[in-house]
């Protein structure tokens, strides 16, 4: 770490729902994701093990081979969550002017990971926080697993650019960072000229985003030596009123 980073400005759990209504996004700490979910660090980790059998995706339109990805979808109701049938990932091009507009099939989330009953718990505590912001009702939940790594020399977590989502809230969870440097978070009032820079660094932090008010990117990753190869693995999960984007 540089000092010359921006680091994260986390927030307590008691002051989250209030920072993101105040400013379109807040952050959490590990410890107090733990709190939240009421899970140790040894659970969380339990989830993330499966990242090491992530499939490449085979979409990506710079030619690149830095991406590796899973996705399912869910239907969040109060403390239902049920698993949806398999379907393809789509955005229009208003939100993604790279991979709108495509039918994206990817393979589903590993069903020993999903059955964990903290996945279950994480699904229903977002579900609360979208919630309190846009009042209860029925929440169309994608879950992306992702590993960025530098195969190519270059690995770059949203090579969209800039950009909203098209949903209601996104949930973006650090679970690690290995032998890379870059990879900085950037949020940017979508109808504004205020913004936030910082480093996600600690495993099962936490950043929140209410789409509809703010943008966001991330920087490309680099290897932090030629000679290894570097990652950096998130859990991006997206709640979304009304349906699925693409439905019908």
């Amino acid at each position: 770490m540089t000092t010359s980073e921006f680091q994260p400005p986390c927030v307590s759990l008691s002051g989250l729902e209030q920072a993101l209504k105040e400013q379109g996004f807040a952050l959490l700490g590990a410890s107090e994701v733990q709190r939240w979910l009421g899970a140790d660090a040894a659970q969380l980790e339990g989830l993330h093990a499966s990242w090491s059998d992530l499939p490449s995706d085979a979409y990506l339109k710079d030619g690149g081979h830095y991406r590796r990805r899973r996705h399912s979808c869910f239907v969040v109701d109060g403390e239902t969550v049920q698993q949806a049938p398999h379907r393809a990932h789509w955005q229009p091009l208003e939100y993604n002017a790279l991979h709108g507009g495509m039918q994206r099939w990817f393979e589903p989330m590993d069903p020993a990971v999903v059955a964990q009953p903290v996945w279950h718990t994480l699904l229903v505590r977002l579900g609360q926080v979208v919630s309190a912001l846009r009042g209860p009702q029925p929440w169309f939940v994608e879950a992306h697993p992702f590993r960025i790594d530098t195969t190519d020399g270059i690995g770059r977590p949203t090579p969209e650019g800039a950009h909203r989502d098209g949903v209601d809230l996104v949930a973006v969870f650090m679970l690690e960072r290995h032998r890379i440097k870059g990879g900085e978070s950037r949020v940017f009032e979508a109808e504004g000229p205020q913004g936030q820079r910082f480093t996600l660094r600690e495993p099962w932090s936490m950043l929140l985003l209410d789409d509809q008010r703010v943008i966001h990117e991330t920087t490309p990753i680099q290897p932090l030596d030629a000679e290894s190869l570097g990652w950096r693995d998130t859990l991006v999960l997206t709640y979304r009123r009304g349906g699925f984007q693409g439905q019908g």
